[in-house]
């Protein structure tokens, strides 16, 4: 695909991060270091497909703003990560950056720990450290720092590394499962992330019971795990079943056990294998792979495939549930708010709030032309005060609204919606034609002050869709 289609193509975001061409997938070590946001993600440099996973590089000053770097990680002929440098965590060691990630090689099936009827690998952990402020020049170990998964645990998976520190210990969590059984988040532990030992299950889970080729589709493995404090709590999230999952509890410092209370989905739409990090003032901030949901063949046409979400910055409310918002460093793209009266999002690229009494019923909708029709739909009914309906499924509120709150972001063929800063919902939607439609909001309710409804269009991050 030519840069010049590219450039053009509507259906590509104007604000979110992606890859100039090609595939991109998971978010990988994303950190603040030496001043810099730096994101690292799953990249195929040869084209708009999965395969040959390398880990793509971008560096921003505020999490909004990006620039392409040369790929920091790619495979090593005859290396434990031959056929691809898979998903992983940055952790700082010392006065540098270390990376932490899964390499896989090909093997016959009866010595894979990945069989999901199209891929046979063998996975480990593998570690790689950064020489440089840019983080763009790495040394990787040559042997894997963990070759193997636990004996006597008939693994489903043995990947996406994900350490932590804590006191004179660097802890890791590692995504796995027992097959027929359920997901599993597995422990190790080290003293200078060469030498690891392992524990124990930090935490488990049951499968839906399906018979699937890949056990990632039937529950019984657990992907992308991330495991960190937040508040008085500890927060464990992992990827399974096409979805992403919170949980929230107590984490027993001293037996190193994890004690869930509340959990959720991260996402209801299109959302997968999230990564975490901390900026600059310590939030903790949540990014996520937004696939394609269109066929293959239009998209590796397209020549371009997936994003990176906007940041979302994780908190807890009074009962310990997660919460979710946009970052505010988002609201340097307004370039203006548009007039009461208007209702339109200008070309796909804006920003919508809307706060609504729940006393009466609520319907809210983005309508779109060429085909689109609702690209959202949402109703409240205050006979049903903990429900809302959304694009056709019945969710719970995780609390009973007095107003119900809607946060909403549009770019290109993306649409993530934040609701009660407690819900998140990412929809990807396509369109034909050269340029990108308008869309309308329409909205029945009663306001519930000034921002019942309000509308900015978006500044691009970018001059061609290209550069970033």
């Amino acid at each position: 695909m030519v840069p010049a289609a590219l450039a053009t193509d509507p259906l590509r975001p104007q604000y979110h991060l992606l890859p100039a061409a090609n595939w991109m997938n998971d978010p990988n070590g994303p950190i603040y270091w030496k001043g810099k946001y730096h994101m690292f993600y799953q990249y195929n440099p040869n084209g708009a497909y999965w395969g040959d996973m390398h880990w793509g590089h971008a560096v921003s000053p505020d999490m909004v703003h990006w620039e392409h770097l040369p790929v920091a990680l790619a495979p090593t002929p005859g290396g434990p990560d031959a056929a691809g440098c898979f998903s992983g965590t940055a952790v700082i060691d010392g006065d540098q950056v270390a990376v932490l990630y899964t390499g896989v090689v090909s093997v016959p099936e009866n010595e894979a720990t990945i069989r999901d009827g199209e891929h046979s690998f063998r996975e480990s952990q593998c570690l790689a450290i950064s020489s440089d402020d840019d983080l763009t020049t790495w040394t990787k170990q040559p042997q894997p720092v963990i070759a193997a998964p636990p004996e006597g645990i008939d693994v489903s998976g043995f990947r996406d590394p994900s350490p932590w520190r804590q006191d004179d210990w660097c802890y890791m969590a590692v995504g796995s499962g027992i097959r027929g059984k359920g997901g599993a988040v597995l422990l190790y532990r080290s003293r200078d992330l060469q030498h690891w030992e392992y524990l124990h299950f930090l935490a488990q889970g049951t499968g839906n019971g399906k018979q699937t080729a890949n056990p990632v589709d039937s529950g019984d493995m657990w992907e992308c795990p991330d495991f960190f404090p937040l508040g008085d709590k500890h927060v464990l999230i992992h990827s399974a079943e096409g979805k992403s999952f919170w949980q929230v509890g107590t984490f027993d410092t001293e037996r190193l056990l994890f004690h869930p209370e509340r959990s959720g989905l991260l996402d209801d739409g299109s959302f997968y294998a999230p990564k975490t990090q901390l900026d600059a003032n310590g939030n903790r901030i949540l990014w996520g792979w937004i696939p394609e949901t269109r066929p293959q063949n239009e998209y590796q046409t397209a020549g371009w495939a997936g994003m990176m979400s906007l940041p979302r910055v994780l908190t807890l409310d009074e009962k310990n549930n997660l919460k979710m918002v946009p970052h505010p460093a988002l609201k340097q793209l307004r370039t203006r708010s548009e007039p009461k009266k208007s209702t339109s999002i200008k070309k796909c690229c804006g920003e919508v709030f809307c706060r609504l009494k729940t006393s009466a019923p609520i319907a809210f909708s983005i309508q779109g032309e060429r085909g689109l029709g609702n690209v959202l739909h949402l109703e409240y009914h205050p006979d049903q005060p903990d429900k809302i309906q959304l694009a056709g499924a019945q969710l719970t509120l995780p609390n009973i609204p007095v107003e119900l709150e809607l946060h909403l972001f549009v770019d290109g063929s993306i649409l993530e919606v934040f609701i009660q800063s407690q819900m998140a919902y990412t929809k990807r939607f396509y369109f034909s034609g050269l340029s990108a439609p308008d869309l309308s909001i329409h909205v029945t309710g009663e306001a519930a002050d000034s921002s019942g409804l309000e509308i900015w269009q978006l500044t691009p991050i970018s001059k061609d869709r290209l550069s970033r």
